[in-house]
């Protein structure tokens, strides 16, 4: 098993979070997995409109864009990927951090 807690199995709740004005419980860690969802289905659906009225122009359009518009998408979705990873990462320190230190 991973060493890393499940922030939406610990501590506070998805709402509890949002709403904690003393930002003390971290939201992002909850909303990563559903905003890289979110992105893929948005890329994938974007994808599929763009092959559909590449066709509609022509075959040779549609053909470049059915070969080419999966190698753009992965490209995009690695950036997403590796953003949101980093604003993870920067939560996770900031947990860390938090937990380390004395409480004052």
């Amino acid at each position: 098993m991973s060493s890393i807690p499940d922030p939406a199995r610990e501590g506070a709740g998805f709402f509890t979070a949002l709403f904690d004005f003393s930002f003390t419980n971290f939201v992002t860690p909850i909303l990563v997995r559903f905003v890289y969802l979110l992105a893929t289905v948005a890329l994938v659906a974007s994808w599929l409109i763009f092959v559909i009225i590449a066709f509609s122009q022509g075959v040779g359009s549609g053909l470049a864009a059915l070969i080419l518009g999966p190698i753009f998408v992965v490209i995009y979705l690695a950036v997403i990927r590796m953003t949101l990873e980093f604003y993870l990462s920067v939560v996770r320190m900031s947990e860390d951090i938090h937990k380390r230190l004395p409480q004052a």
